[in-house]
């Protein structure tokens, strides 16, 4: 996997279902990760054990947060501290890199 030029947006699909998650790299609780989501699908509301980013490849997503919410473009990217507790709805059919550190 290393030395080589990925498409990230090509990495996954959406052909087998609603979501999909392909971890890229991991070392302990880091990561990267490519997720596909399609319109209107939920991940529910969780908390992160790391900081992270999240970097929309495709698509458009919305970030909730307790009190606020961030919609996200293709091209666009939002970071957080560990411990927030969060969903992610998309608004259309969407990939996007995340990203814990």
């Amino acid at each position: 996997m290393f030395y080589e030029i990925f498409k990230a947006k090509d990495l996954i699909n959406l052909d087998g279902g609603k979501f999909e998650r392909k971890v890229l790299m991991e070392n302990g609780n880091s990561s990267l990760n490519i997720i596909a989501l399609k319109k209107e699908e939920i991940i529910d509301t969780h908390t992160s054990v790391e900081d992270t980013a999240v970097y929309v490849l495709d698509g458009e997503i919305e970030l909730h947060f307790e009190a606020e919410k961030f919609k996200l473009d293709k091209g666009e990217f939002l970071m957080f501290k560990k411990d927030k507790e969060h969903k992610v709805l998309a608004l259309k059919d969407s990939k996007f890199l995340l990203i814990k550190i």
